[in-house]
């Protein structure tokens, strides 16, 4: 289980939308947002995303960095990314690893229908790899994702 304050366990994040890898080490120094979201282009995560893109230049001002991660393709991130202008990476976790280390590979109902899918998380990551919030998917306003962030 992870806890606040304690080193955030995962230093590789995985392969982003360019097949580069993104490893926590890179974010050193600043506050990491890393985001999880279902799935590229539905309404949800596109305003989830678009909150964060909209306020990137306050974020990077206020010393955070922005990744995404989905299980959804390196193709499906580009064309996500370039659709909405997304200037921040997006992390590929197609076979769910990352998702499943950090707990949030889970079941999920919809339609009175069960599977398991991403359960829409956020974790800010300390400028010295402590993990320093959960933003968990009852707490997580898609359309105010951004301000959440940044009111702590």
């Amino acid at each position: 289980m992870l806890e606040i304050g304690k080193p955030f366990p995962n230093q590789r994040l995985g392969l982003n939308e360019r097949g580069e890898e993104i490893t926590l080490d890179q974010f050193a120094g600043r506050r990491l947002v890393l985001y999880f979201y279902p799935k590229d282009k539905t309404p949800g995560c596109t305003q989830e995303a678009c909150s964060l893109r909209d306020n990137y230049e306050t974020l990077l001002a206020q010393g955070y960095a922005v990744v995404g991660v989905s299980p959804d393709s390196a193709a499906s991130h580009r064309k996500f990314q370039e659709k909405h202008q997304l200037p921040f990476p997006l992390i590929a976790d197609s076979e769910h690893q990352l998702a499943e280390a950090l707990g949030v590979w889970g079941e999920k109902k919809m339609c009175g229908r069960s599977y398991m899918g991403i359960l829409r998380t956020t974790f800010v990551i300390g400028p010295d790899g402590t993990l320093e919030r959960v933003l968990t998917p009852k707490q997580i306003k898609v359309k105010e994702h951004a301000q959440q962030i940044l009111a702590q």
